[in-house]
């Protein structure tokens, strides 16, 4: 973490935020587990001081990136969550690139059902990894638990806050709410299945059809309005925007204005597969998303304050919100 603001950060810097603190990193964090083909590695990155520090379980999206799609990604979310004041616990899926795995069986396409699982086995894993991390034993609050995800990992992120995926390849109805978790945070995530996939989208991705309508938990969706994607869907922008709009509240929908798919550069620093890297936009989705969380965990004013501030900040993005 920088000691001061990035010099492009420009009208971001009037979404309030408190002072950051020094993080450490550690991984890998290895969980060897009996029904998962490899052992689970983890990377948990936190504040070097504080106690009773609330979690965010970040899973990664899947990108045509390396290195990305894997714990070593999101650097720009985790450290800052991390310097105010959460710990963030991010896993390797089995859909990642940088590992070694057979191809997955029809019906689990991208490994998308054990991505799912990996978040639930985290949690259950929760006091291995604590005390696995030099300094943080005894320094979390485990009954103050988020999930964030971009991308596929949004909807790795959907499952486990209620919503379900029903196969329309065998109408076999797939959900992994964990009662843990109490809010999310849901960036650039796929929307509505069916007719909605494009024709390549169907090849791609041919288990998606979610229902968004049981995803009761609390949560912050986050799109960019230049996120078209033709190759999964044949609607605009707004596809992005289904787990808000075909969700019961409470719910939040923050639009970035001008971001496309990579959101401003959330999952690496000057990363190739950014398609709009800037400051700007990417300093708007770091504060408004904490704000978010901290509301949404503690039930403060941050949320509050981060929306009146954008109100007066048109050139970055809008929110709305359902109850």
């Amino acid at each position: 973490m920088r000691s001061h603001e990035h010099r492009l950060i420009g009208a971001a810097k009037n979404i309030p935020v408190k002072p950051q603190t020094p993080i450490f990193s550690f991984s890998p964090i290895v969980l060897p587990l009996s029904d998962r083909p490899l052992d689970l590695d983890l990377k948990v990155t936190a504040p070097s001081t504080g106690d009773a520090l609330p979690i965010i379980l970040l899973s990664h999206g899947q990108g045509l990136s390396n290195n990305l799609n894997s714990l070593e990604g999101y650097t720009p979310l985790a450290e800052f969550w991390a310097a105010h004041g959460f710990v963030v616990i991010q896993p390797t899926h089995l859909s990642s690139l940088s590992i070694t795995v057979d191809a997955p069986p029809k019906g689990n396409e991208y490994y998308w059902k054990d991505r799912a699982q990996d978040l639930i086995r985290i949690l259950d894993n929760i006091d291995t990894v604590e005390a696995t991390v030099p300094g943080l034993k005894g320094r979390l609050d485990k009954t103050k638990v988020a999930v964030a995800g971009h991308s596929l990992g949004a909807c790795t992120a959907s499952l486990v806050l209620g919503a379900k995926n029903i196969d329309p390849r065998d109408g076999k109805a797939f959900e992994k709410y964990d009662k843990r978790i109490k809010a999310g945070v849901l960036l650039a995530g796929a929307g509505n299945g069916g007719s909605d996939l494009s024709d390549n989208g169907r090849i791609m991705v041919p288990f998606h059809a979610p229902d968004f309508s049981v995803m009761r938990m609390p949560a912050l969706i986050v799109c960019g309005d230049q996120d078209v994607s033709p190759y999964l869907t044949t609607r605009g922008a707004d596809w992005h925007a289904d787990s808000y709009r075909l969700s019961p509240g409470p719910k939040d929908l923050l639009w970035i204005k001008g971001g496309k798919h990579g959101l401003g550069g959330i999952s690496g620093w000057d990363a190739a597969e950014t398609q709009d890297e800037s400051p700007q936009l990417l300093a708007t989705v770091q504060r408004m998303t904490l704000a978010y969380l901290r509301s949404a965990l503690y039930g403060d004013k941050s949320w509050d304050e981060a929306r009146d501030a954008l109100k007066h900040l048109g050139e970055l993005g809008t929110v709305e919100s359902k109850q």
